[in-house]
Parts: structure tokens; C-alpha cells; sequence
């Protein structure tokens, strides 16, 4: 296995971003690595993403980076159950100057909230919420992603054959979703704690 120091700390964060930081460590709330805030901004970028969900806002480390992606009337929809975190994200997204309106923070459980999203809806859609639900999370991921649409599992390292338990089970379950639908063009990339993107067909 290469390492990946280089990679994970290549990126430069902005004061935005540093600021959010401070806050998710404050808390004590998860945050994506800046390789993986880069990735997203990447991939929402290629997508011409103009409607993104995140499953898990934490206090908008990878909202940030989603954004700033996403193109400039683009609205990102991000779920969490814990209201602190989210009222750290308003905080993190107006001290980015980011415009009220191209944030939607639902603060409730993503398995009652995701039903109620639209179909075939989103460019992009970023699950980094409780690991043991990505297995039903990636089923709403498939119905609300448009073609082309990209969905983005975070804590894929699970996937290595060395991890057992409930969690590897259930990123191994979400992995076969994705891989048993022939519509999806899936990879697995070696960033934070693992990356599972898949891309639908157009």
C-alpha cells in the first residue's frame, strides 16, 4: 500500500475552511481530510453540479468544499440529527460569505428525510453519515441521483478484506448495491478513510 502523507496534505485549506476546522474540533465533530474536500470539489465541478445532498453536514467542513464545486446558483441540501452541528455550519457557510439561500440544512434522521427527496434530482450525493445505514442510504442515493449523477461513499476502507464486524459488513453491503446495478461505474479511492465513488449512466 503507498502512503498517502503527501496526498493528504498537499491541499491548502483557506481561512474558511481552517476556521470550520476549529470549530469540528471544538465539538469534536467528524471532518472530512482536505484530499477529500479537493475530491469533492473535483467531482461536483465535473458534474456541473447545481443540486448536491450530503448525508452527514458535521459543522460544514465538506459543505465548504461541495460548494465550492458546485456551480455558482447551486443549492446544497445536507442532512444531520445533531442540531450543534448544524448550527456550527451556518456559522462556517456565513463566514464563507455563502448566500443563505444555497444551503438547505435538514436537521433530522437521513433515513426519514432521503425518502422525501425527489427522484433522478441531484448531480452529486455524498453519504458520510452513520456507517451502518450506507447500505439504505445508497438505495435513496440511486433513486435521487439524475444520469451522470455521481454518489460518494465515505469509510469505504472498510472494504479491505482485513476488516470485520458490522460496519465492514455494512459498507460491503452499500459496495454491492452499487456494483449490481449495471447503470453504475464504480471506484474505490484511497483518500481520508476510503472513497467509494460510482458514477450512473447518462
Amino acid at each position: 500500500m503507498t502512503d498517502n502523507t503527501y496526498v493528504e496534505t498537499a491541499i491548502v485549506e483557506d481561512d474558511a475552511l481552517l476556521a470550520a476546522r476549529g470549530r469540528a474540533e471544538e465539538l469534536g465533530a467528524p471532518a472530512i481530510s482536505p484530499a477529500v474536500g479537493a475530491l469533492l470539489a473535483l467531482l461536483a465541478r465535473t458534474a456541473g453540479a447545481k443540486s448536491v445532498v450530503e448525508v452527514g453536514t458535521g459543522v460544514g467542513v465538506s459543505g465548504l468544499w461541495l460548494l465550492a464545486g458546485m456551480t455558482d446558483d447551486g443549492v446544497l441540501t445536507t442532512i444531520d440529527p445533531e442540531y450543534e452541528y448544524q448550527q456550527a455550519a451556518r456559522d462556517s457557510f456565513a463566514a464563507a460569505d455563502i448566500p443563505v439561500g444555497r444551503t438547505r440544512l435538514i436537521n433530522g434522521s437521513p433515513i426519514e428525510v432521503l425518502p422525501r427527496l425527489a427522484d433522478a434530482a441531484y448531480e452529486l450525493v455524498f453519504l458520510d453519515g452513520e456507517v451502518l445505514d450506507h447500505p439504505r442510504y445508497v438505495v435513496e442515493a440511486v433513486r435521487i441521483l439524475r444520469p451522470g449523477g455521481v454518489v460518494v461513499l465515505h469509510h469505504a476502507d472498510a472494504l479491505d478484506p482485513s476488516h470485520t464486524g458490522p460496519i465492514a459488513d455494512a459498507v460491503r453491503e452499500a459496495a454491492l448495491i452499487v456494483a449490481d446495478d449495471d447503470r453504475f461505474l464504480p471506484v474505490v479511492i484511497p483518500l481520508g478513510t476510503g472513497l467509494l465513488a460510482a458514477a450512473k449512466a447518462r
